[in-house]
């Protein structure tokens, strides 16, 4: 297979990807909706000109020129309607779960998708310490074969990429090659702390560092069980992961420049392909196939947040209306959905902005 046909592969199995992930979260608001009762006027994927639509029913099905979202349309959803059927005339429990589908689909999406990634695999890690390499700084620092670790700087580790994740930041703050970190195991019954012990650090480009893992891991033998138990626990780790670099925006430990909008997100899955290829075409499927779970734990998350214009800022209403008995003026809660929507846009022009910038100067 040339290396043209399989760019074009591989971007359409992107674009595809990025699609189910829309409509995903889309057909979690449909699928609730429908169950509880609530008319849907429009089911769409795409936003902008409609290319082709038909009608099942009282909902028109529509997919729309541009890749960039979806929505389902609900009756009465942003108006007053006399409907009963109407999203604001039912009952507000059903409200919530019909907003709070979207991003638990994704969620569930991302589960799947990392069950496709684990059922490749043979072995599954386990934080229990099988061995050490040559001048390993673990060993150094008394950590023992046996040892099974359970938090690296109060970040609690059970997977792979728990340990990935808090060894990465840790090595954030590395100097001349070393870093600092406190590290937690389990050694029989016994809990055994290691306080500002030193790590081995490496980078390219003198920039950003990672840390060198400078030992080795017990593995469990793949079952049916061990996939779905690793699947779960993979994508746990990822819903923390990405949390936990929200705070790191919110706090400074990250600047703005670490934000990616569409352009960035593309970029790196064209670089995430291109770095799959070296090794196989089945790779960089597999790496296009995890940033996408990425992306889709990140919309079910960030989506679930109680900002404005978000489902979770619609969530805090209908909490609100369900703990006083009476909703928010409706007047009340445009406002402050018009005004949130306004600063995103406003925050995705900047992002885009700044990708197309980075990529201008070659960053």
């Amino acid at each position: 297979m040339s290396t043209v046909v399989q760019g074009i592969l591989l971007a359409v199995i992107g674009v595809l990807l990025f699609g189910l992930i829309i409509f995903i979260h889309e057909f979690g608001h449909f699928f609730t909706a429908k169950l509880s009762h609530v008319r849907v006027n429009e089911f769409s994927i795409g936003m902008g000109p409609k290319l082709f639509s038909f009608t099942r029913g009282e909902t028109q099905y529509s997919l729309r020129l541009l890749p960039i979202g979806g929505y389902c349309a609900m009756e009465g959803e942003d108006e007053k309607s006399d409907d009963p059927r109407a999203f604001g005339n039912r009952p507000v429990w059903q409200r919530m779960i019909v907003v709070a589908a979207g991003g638990i689909m994704n969620i569930l999406l991302a589960v799947l998708l990392m069950m496709v990634i684990c059922g490749q695999e043979d072995r599954y890690a386990t934080m229990r310490i099988a061995g050490f390499a040559e001048n390993s700084a673990f060993e150094a620092a008394g950590v023992e074969v046996g040892d099974v670790i359970t938090s690296i700087d109060g970040y609690t580790v059970r997977t792979g990429q728990d340990l990935s994740f808090a060894l990465s930041m840790a090595a954030l703050d590395s100097t001349d090659g070393t870093a600092a970190l406190d590290l937690t195991v389990k050694r029989g019954e016994e809990t055994v702390t290691f306080n500002d012990m030193t790590i081995n650090t490496t980078s390219a480009d003198g920039k950003q560092y990672r840390a060198v893992l400078d030992f080795y891991v017990l593995g469990e033998e793949r079952t049916p069980w061990t996939l779905i138990k690793n699947a779960f626990a993979d994508t746990y780790s990822t819903v923390r992961m990405i949390f936990n670099s929200l705070i790191g925006m919110v706090t400074g430990r990250f600047g703005f420049s670490e934000l990616a909008g569409p352009v960035g997100t593309a970029q790196a899955v064209t670089q995430a392909a291109s770095a799959g290829l070296k090794q196989s075409f089945g790779a960089a499927v597999n790496n296009i196939v995890y940033i996408m779970l990425v992306i889709s734990v990140n919309l079910g998350i960030v989506n679930l947040l109680p900002l404005p214009a978000l489902d979770g800022g619609r969530l805090v209403f209908l909490i609100i209306e369900a703990i006083f008995r009476r909703p928010v003026p409706a007047k009340y809660e445009r406002w402050v959905h018009v005004g949130g929507f306004a600063l995103l846009i406003c925050l995705m022009l900047a992002v885009t902005f700044q990708d197309i910038m980075r990529i201008a100067t070659g960053g």
